[in-house]
Parts: C-alpha cells; sequence; structure tokens
C-alpha cells in the first residue's frame, strides 16, 4: 500500500529500507526552466522531478520531489540511503556511449529500432515464418532498410508453455542467417540462453548477445559473453529454468524488476564484463500479469538509475490484447505502436519490435515533436 512520505519518514527508516529514484514529470522545453530540470543521460528527454520511493519492508512510501529540491531529501536520508539515491540521480544523468558493433555504430542519443526475427517454427507472433535460411536472411535485410539499426535472431521460442530446444538444433536454425546479414553489413543480435549458441552466432558475426535469463540459464553464458567483450542485454524473468515465465509473484512488480536487474549488472561486472556493455529490459510479458506490465511501462523511466540502456520489448505482446477485446497477435499493430511511443517518451533508447516500418514512422513524428519544442 502507498502511503505519502516525509523527511522524517526517512530519517526513521531501518538498516534494510530501500530507496528509489525515478524520474518524473517530463518536460518538453527545458531551456525554459533553467536548472529546474535534468536531462536523462544524452536523451531528448528531460524531467522537472524525482518520483522517490522509500520501500522499507512491506511498506512503501512515495513523493514527488523537485529537482532543486533532492539534495535537501538526500541529506535527510541515513548514509546508506544517501548514497543510493546519489548513485541513482548521477547513473541517470550518465550519457550512455554509442553501441560499437562490428564496423557500424549505434548510437543511444535517440531510440533505435531492434527487428525481431525468429527463425522458429513456434513463437507466438510469426512462428514459421522465417524458418527458410533465405527468406529470414531476406526479412532481415529488410528490416535493415526499414529503419531497424539491429536485427534480433532467436532460434527458439520462449512464449508461455514452448518446449526447450536443444543447442544443436538452435545453432542450426540461427548460424546461417546469421553469417548472411552480417556478411552484408546488418548489426545482428542473437537471442539466446545458452552459451553454445552464444558462441556460434559470435563467431558467425553477431555482435550483440540478448539473454532472456540474463546469463542465468547457462552456467557458461556469463564467460563466453565476458570473453567476447560484446553488448550483452540482461532481461529480467522470474525464473532462470526451462520455462522462463515460472514464478511470477511479485510485492511490487517495478520495484522487484529493477532490484534484480541491478544484482544481475553487479554480478556481471564481478565476473569482468564492461558495465558500458550492459543493456537492461525489464523483461514485458515474462511471467508478469496485466497489472505488472503496466505498472513496468508507467514507470519505466526508474530503469534509467541502473546506468544501463534500456530496451523495451511489448511488441504484439499478450497484453495488447487484453486490453483490446482479446485481439489476436497479428492483429495488435495499433497498441504495439502505442507502447513502444510511450516507452521513447520516458528515454528507453532500444524498442525490439517486429514492425520496422510502421514503429519507425512513430519515432518519426516523435522526433519531429521534440525537435519542435526545443527550437520553437
Amino acid at each position: 500500500m502507498f502511503q505519502s512520505l516525509t523527511k522524517p519518514d526517512l530519517g526513521a527508516a531501518s538498516a534494510a529500507a530501500r530507496i528509489y529514484c525515478r524520474p518524473a514529470c517530463f518536460v518538453d522545453r527545458p531551456h525554459e526552466l533553467d536548472d529546474h530540470c535534468l536531462r536523462i543521460a544524452d536523451t531528448m528527454v528531460w524531467f522537472a522531478a524525482w518520483h522517490v520511493s522509500l520501500r522499507d519492508g512491506a511498506s512503501i512510501r512515495s513523493a514527488i520531489v523537485a529537482v532543486p529540491e533532492f539534495d535537501g531529501w538526500v541529506a535527510s536520508m541515513p548514509t546508506a540511503l544517501a548514497e543510493a539515491a546519489t548513485a541513482q540521480r548521477a547513473a541517470v544523468a550518465r550519457p550512455r556511449g554509442a553501441l560499437q558493433l562490428g564496423e557500424r555504430m549505434v548510437r543511444l542519443n535517440e531510440p533505435q529500432l531492434m527487428g525481431i526475427l525468429n527463425v522458429t517454427p513456434d513463437s507466438f507472433s510469426d512462428g514459421g515464418k522465417h524458418v527458410d535460411t533465405a527468406a529470414a536472411i531476406d526479412a532481415g535485410f529488410a528490416m535493415g532498410s526499414a529503419g531497424a539499426a539491429i536485427v534480433d535472431v532467436g532460434g527458439e521460442s520462449t512464449r508461455p508453455g514452448a518446449p526447450p530446444v536443444w543447442e544443436g538444433d538452435e545453432i542450426q536454425r540461427v548460424e546461417a542467417v546469421v553469417a548472411g546479414l552480417a556478411r552484408g553489413g546488418v548489426a545482428v543480435s542473437i537471442d539466446t540462453r545458452k552459451a553454445a549458441v552464444m558462441e556460434a552466432a559470435l563467431a558467425a558475426g553477431a555482435t550483440i548477445v540478448n539473454d532472456i535469463s540474463a546469463l542465468r540459464y547457462d552456467d557458461r553464458a556469463m564467460g563466453v559473453v565476458a570473453g567476447a567483450g560484446c553488448p550483452v542485454v540482461l532481461m529480467h524473468a522470474p525464473s532462470a529454468k526451462s520455462d522462463p515465465h515460472e514464478g511470477g509473484t511479485y510485492a511490487h512488480a517495478l520495484f522487484d524488476v529493477f532490484d534484480m536487474l541491478a544484482d544481475r549488472i553487479a554480478a556481471c561486472v564481478a565476473a569482468g564484463i564492461d558495465p558500458a556493455k550492459i543493456i537492461v529490459d525489464p523483461g514485458i510479458g515474462f511471467g508478469k500479469g496485466i497489472a505488472d506490465n503496466l505498472a513496468l511501462v508507467n514507470g519505466i523511466a526508474l530503469f534509467h538509475a541502473l546506468g544501463c540502456p534500456i530496451l523495451f520489448g511489448a511488441s504484439r505482446k499478450r497484453m495488447i490484447g487484453a486490453l483490446d477485446n482479446e485481439a489476436p497477435a497479428d492483429q495488435r499493430l495499433g497498441g504495439t505502436v502505442a507502447l513502444h511511443y510511450q516507452a521513447a517518451t520516458q528515454g528507453a533508447q532500444l524498442l525490439r519490435v517486429h514492425d520496422i516500418a510502421e514503429n519507425r514512422q512513430a519515432l518519426r513524428v516523435w522526433r519531429g515533436l521534440r525537435d519542435a519544442a526545443l527550437t520553437a
């Protein structure tokens, strides 16, 4: 249950309490507010207040704190909370470096699209559409031509109830597709949780690993990524077992997901992975109900406090059908565009989608609105 947060509450917090500082009150014309707003990393998104939440046991208290007042609130916190809040503020502001993907550089000062290329017979939305290698390669090139900065190739469906795929079969599905796209100059991400598949795809030309288990499923995965020195996407899922949707119960979805990703970032850095190459994904739809997903979308700006680029992926997902009379997967384009536009307005740097042209158009309109507000 949410309650109003006051400075005395902070002073009385227990040693186990946690603080969460989320950018809020977004502004279109920061130049009119002088020092009363802050920028999220090097994006085109500014905000005028912090949504500060104190989680102490089962109690959650929150307050909207104007940017100029933040230091006063930090001064009222116990040392551990003050250090955490200060670190989160610095993480939000820290510029995110461009992704160097082979010979290509993807800059993250405005949202970029990652195209979904499933070379599987059973994915929830497009299963079987790209199982032919030549057709898959053509589809990947078409995504790049339509505006995808990265093409994410996956050989195993992770929809609820999908059977596991043997790593040898997964490699057979993805290896030639990755190689064909990479030879043609496409920046390729490999969507897998298996170390052997990562190794094969990276050898074939992939330059990013996208792991729905946040490098927890396979004991060798962490070492493969650290050794390759490539960017990695750490996604939240409630389980690192064969079914990533198991155990999706949360005391508070937004904060629970944030805490898990913070722990995984720390584990990756301890294993030798460059923190500048870590990307986080809240895992929309993975072991989460409609209320959990909506809380994550509305609160996605909190993940900037982790100091990493945010990848957001809700393309054609079940939550859209739940909000629109059970619309089937192939009739969820409008909801997809709406959700990804919402993520862009909160500074998400990478948007993972099936329909490139439509989402590219939405981002061009978003950019036009931002430019007009900043220059008028």
